[in-house]
């Protein structure tokens, strides 16, 4: 079963925008630009969505819960119950510092890891979706909080990496779309499919 819901992780307004936490709202909106999308506000879902009509009669999305990181999954719960999607045709891409900055890793299970948004995700919907994972890597110094850490922006080095990586992510992103999990794992798990390009 491929995915029909992609969901990305972040939070809302200015503040937070080119922070760490904010990786999976940069991968859906760069799906999104690259196949001429567009976001709508949806306030019964408390999200932003776009719709994606790949061919007559078959529909895939990609959301952006608007309810801050920490209650990311009350968003996605009510967008599953209303479509009546299960919990398995969701995958939600994110930030994790644990992989290198500029790699990935698809996963079906697991705990949050420490993420407050996976932690909310699987409070509200239990495990089974398709987890995105997007490498920040941690360069943080010893003596910063992991919260600072995450909120804070890219360096200009690692916004370059990950500026030439993004083309990368998209095409993962994509490939949920159109491939099977155990499909896109094993391609984009691969380590010399997930080479960061050389500055």
């Amino acid at each position: 079963m491929s995915v029909t819901l992609l969901a990305g992780l972040g939070n809302p307004g200015a503040k937070y925008t080119g922070s760490r936490h904010n990786l999976g709202f940069v991968v859906v909106e760069a799906l999104a630009a690259a196949e001429g999308l567009s976001w709508q506000r949806e306030p019964r879902f408390d999200a932003e969505v776009a719709r994606w009509n790949v061919r007559p009669g078959e529909t895939r999305w990609l959301v952006k819960p608007q309810t801050f990181m920490n209650e990311s999954g009350r968003a996605l719960r009510r967008f599953l119950d209303f479509h009546k999607l299960p919990i398995e045709s969701l995958a939600v891409a994110y930030d994790d510092l644990t992989i290198d900055a500029g790699r990935v890793k698809l996963s079906v299970t697991g705990s949050a890891g420490g993420h407050n948004g996976v932690a909310s995700l699987l409070a509200q919907l239990g495990n089974g979706f398709v987890r995105y994972r997007l490498g920040i890597g941690n360069t943080r110094p010893p003596d910063m909080d992991l919260a600072d850490y995450v909120l804070g922006k890219f360096s200009l080095s690692e916004k370059k990496l990950l500026d030439s990586q993004l083309p990368f992510f998209v095409e993962g992103a994509r490939l949920l779309f159109t491939s099977s999990p155990a499909e896109a794992m094993n391609r984009l798990n691969r380590r010399d499919r997930n080479e960061p390009e050389q500055a």
